[in-house]
Formats: structure tokens, C-alpha cells, sequence
């Protein structure tokens, strides 16, 4: 059943699985990959012109590989189409014990991990698994494999331009990108006294408010960048969008989201999105015995206000 909310400002997410080995690869502009794809694409996907929600529990699960259908990871996604040439968010989940074959990406994705751990890195390197709230960043043409272990294993992934196809290891390149693995124990977390982008009152200590930290990027004006924002247990307040684009990812954490043009809130469960309208100022409230974990990606910044205890 879908939300209230959704109807019609709210766009169905949609999913398309693609076969393991294809022939050829895509060319792409490593610039496009990195900061400019969003504002040189006319994709009607690329920039929200209203506020909507996606809930975890709406999204349609397909095989990411259909020769492999249930034997393989699961793809969701939330915005965008994988199998076209524009930006997209999308979930994918994982069986326990799941590795790949060595292969590669004809395009770069980023990941967040949501739930359980995962291993994304050369074939040869001993297991280093990221578990929830670590993120990672794989290039395209960079031979690697991915792994996974937990009962729940979900992760979110996204990508600047499409089609994601994964391809055999003898078409390896290197387009001159480098992969990131961040454990979420080596995170450095920026308060409101070190970003203008949170804003509290001044009788909260800001090592008890929101905190922030940019995964990708430039977190300037125009320019597009990724951010991971920890609200704390019992947040109250507002996240305000200052550019054309702002899409949010529920990492950790079950939130109450009441978006700017609406009376009604909703919970948004873990792998839930939203998107925001220029501008649009939306009320959240965190749950109150835990800390909430968002995914933000923006092209003007955006500001994280925490309300009056």
C-alpha cells in the first residue's frame, strides 16, 4: 500500500536487473562521473521540482543479475534507472556469505553500507569488512570483488551516470580514480561549531547536536558532494534545502519525516528516501532512545537546524 504522501507527488520507484557479462564497454567523461553530470544532463530525474518519499517497504526487489535471480544480490531502486544514462540511487541487498568473481564497472558507484558487512576491494586483499555506517567508493575499470556476511546484508548504492553493467576483468582500465574504504570507526565527524551547514541553539553543546561529514565531492555552491549526518537520540528540527537538489537516504535509523508541503508525517524506516524541492524546509524528529543516520547528496548545501529542547 502506498503512502498518503506520495499521491502524486510521488514517483514510483522502479528496477531493472542486468546480465553479469555484456560486450563492449560504455564510454563516459571521467568529469561527468565526478561533479559535472548534474548539471549538464536534461534528465527530468536529476533534479527534484517537488518534495517526495520513497518507504523501504515500496520498493520493488529484482534480481541485479537475472541469470543468477535469487542466487545473487538484490537491486531497489529509489531514484533514477540503473540501465539508462542518468543518475541513480538504488538499495541492493546481499546473501549471507555472498562474494563475487573478480570482474569490473564500465561506470564509478559509491556505496553506504546500511546493515551487516561488506567487502568491496582488489581480489587479492585480505578481507577488510565495512560494517553499518561505513562507506565506500569503487572506479570504474578496477578489477575488484565484493563480499558479504550477516543475516541482513543492504546496502545503498549510486551512481552519476548509467548504464551500470558489470563486465569481465579482462576489460580492466584505470580512468585514473581511486577507491575509497572508509570503516565508520575512522570517520571524522564535524559539529556545529565546525560547520555552518548544522545549526543549534546556544544551550546545546555542539558535541550533543547533529554532526556531519562529506563522503565526495566539493560541498560548495553549484557543485555536487555526498554527506553522511548523524542526528542525535531525540533530534527535533528541520533540514532545510539550499540548492536545486537534495536527496536524503535513511542509513540508520527510523525518523519521522513531515515534509514541507504537507500536515502529515510519516516514519521512514532504514533504506527510506526523500527528495526536496528548492528551498523546501522539512520537519524531522529522530527517535528518542537513537541516533539516526542520513545520506545526503546536494549541489548548494543544505542546513541541519536542531530545535529548542
Amino acid at each position: 500500500m502506498k503512502t498518503k504522501l506520495q499521491s502524486p507527488k510521488l514517483q514510483k520507484a522502479l528496477t531493472t536487473g542486468l546480465p553479469l557479462a555484456v560486450l563492449g564497454l560504455v564510454t563516459v567523461s571521467s568529469s561527468d562521473l565526478l561533479f559535472g553530470a548534474e548539471e549538464k544532463s536534461k534528465s527530468k530525474a536529476l533534479t527534484p521540482t517537488q518534495n517526495e518519499i520513497v518507504l523501504s517497504n515500496e520498493v520493488e526487489w529484482t534480481p541485479l543479475n537475472p541469470a543468477r535471480g535469487d542466487k545473487g544480490p538484490q537491486a531497489g531502486t529509489l531514484w533514477g534507472d540503473r540501465a539508462a544514462n542518468e543518475q541513480t540511487g538504488f538499495l541492493i541487498k546481499f546473501a549471507d556469505g555472498f562474494s563475487s568473481p573478480p570482474h569490473i564497472h564500465n561506470i564509478t558507484y559509491r556505496g553506504v553500507v546500511m546493515s551487516g558487512e561488506v567487502h568491496n576491494d582488489d581480489p587479492a586483499a585480505e578481507k577488510m569488512w565495512l560494517p553499518a555506517g561505513s562507506y565506500w567508493t569503487q572506479p570504474a575499470g578496477e578489477v575488484h570483488i565484493t563480499a558479504a556476511q550477516g543475516e541482513n546484508n543492504m546496502a545503498f548504492l549510486e551512481i552519476e551516470e548509467g548504464p551500470y553493467l558489470v563486465l569481465p576483468s579482462e576489460q580492466a582500465n584505470d580512468n585514473g580514480e581511486r577507491p575509497v574504504n572508509m570503516h565508520e570507526k575512522n570517520i571524522v565527524w564535524l559539529n556545529a561549531a565546525d560547520s555552518s551547514w548544522l545549526d543549534i541553539p546556544d544551550s546545546l553543546n555542539p558535541e550533543d547536536g547533529p554532526q556531519i561529514t562529506y563522503t565526495w565531492g566539493s560541498p560548495k555552491k553549484g557543485q555536487i558532494s555526498g554527506a553522511l549526518v548523524k542526528l542525535p537520540a531525540g533530534f527535533t528540527g528541520t533540514i532545510q534545502n539550499s540548492g536545486t537538489v537534495l536527496r536524503a537516504v535513511v542509513i540508520q535509523g527510523a525518523p519521522d519525516l513531515q515534509l514541507a508541503d504537507s500536515a502529515e508525517s510519516v516514519t521512514l524506516l532504514t533504506g527510506s528516501y526523500f527528495a526536496s524541492a528548492k528551498g523546501a524546509i522539512h520537519q524531522v524528529t529522530g527517535e528518542s532512545d537513537k541516533e539516526t543516520l542520513l545520506y545526503i547528496r546536494s549541489n548548494g548545501g543544505f542546513k541541519v537546524t536542531q530545535n529548542e529542547n
